[in-house]
């Protein structure tokens, strides 16, 4: 059994007006990696992560002519027949939180997910109690969520994927927003998660923080993939791609 839980092979896609976003990507991610999604604005991360639930749904760039799935989740195939079992396994937090969150209160938003997995009573309140602990929220559980802060929401967000139990947590711009200790709590939270995460991301010192392997997408195309810390100290090559090499990095720190 392979331990890939995700995976594209020559994934392309292009939008309707014709913008080519993604060209080619390919990338396996292996069960309990957290890995990061870098890269200048445009160069396909996003669009990337809307293809591991289904949101868009691109297709292989592949010159020798075999056929293969553009996009595998635990094994199975991205598409239509299987949207409902992958979307149980992938969770996606957005970058704004608000697009999640639409319910008239905390306990309602968390409980939206199980609810329309089938789950009774009492299982529903049980994942939500779960998962409000796990981001410690549970004091919220009664609250609006627009009377919450951005960290606040984000937090709240991230449980309402919790919820499901999802094996991976996929998330676009995770601090994005947020003030300084909203950002520090946040980090802090994703490390105690073990399921596998892939985040998109401009913030290089939360890669650095957060996620053992970065991949660097630029104009569609994978141009660097391995071990953080040697991707985010090649300063050539993050100038060169639109990005700058990290504070905690320079002066040779």
């Amino acid at each position: 059994m392979t331990n890939e839980v995700i995976k594209t092979t020559g994934l392309s896609y292009d939008y309707p007006d014709g913008t080519e976003a993604l060209r080619g990507v390919d990338l396996a991610v292996r069960r309990g990696e957290s890995v990061a999604l870098i890269g200048p604005n445009g160069a396909g991360k996003s669009t990337l992560l809307l293809h591991l639930n289904g949101f868009l749904t691109g297709h292989t760039h592949n010159p020798g002519g075999e056929t293969h799935a553009a996009v595998e989740v635990c094994g199975l195939e991205v598409c239509k027949r299987n949207l409902a079992a992958i979307r149980a396994k992938v969770g996606m937090v957005f970058q704004d939180s608000e697009d999640q969150l639409f319910m008239p209160t905390v306990f309602d938003d968390v409980a939206f997910g199980p609810l329309n997995m089938g789950c009774g009573d009492a299982e529903v309140r049980e994942r939500v109690a779960r998962a409000l602990a796990e981001v410690e929220m549970t004091h919220a559980e009664r609250k609006a969520p627009y009377h919450l802060s951005g960290g606040e929401k984000r937090r709240v967000a991230i449980a309402t994927v919790l919820s499901m139990s999802p094996e991976i947590l996929v998330m676009d711009e995770p601090t994005g927003n947020l003030d300084p200790r909203g950002r520090r709590a946040l980090i802090r939270l994703l490390k105690k998660l073990t399921m596998t995460k892939l985040v998109a991301t401009h913030d290089l010192e939360l890669v650095l923080d957060l996620c053992t392997r970065a991949v660097l997408l630029d104009h569609g195309k994978v141009v660097a993939d391995g071990d953080t810390r040697a991707i985010l100290s090649d300063a050539a090559s993050l100038e060169a791609h639109g990005l700058e090499k990290p504070p905690s990095l320079r002066d040779g720190r």
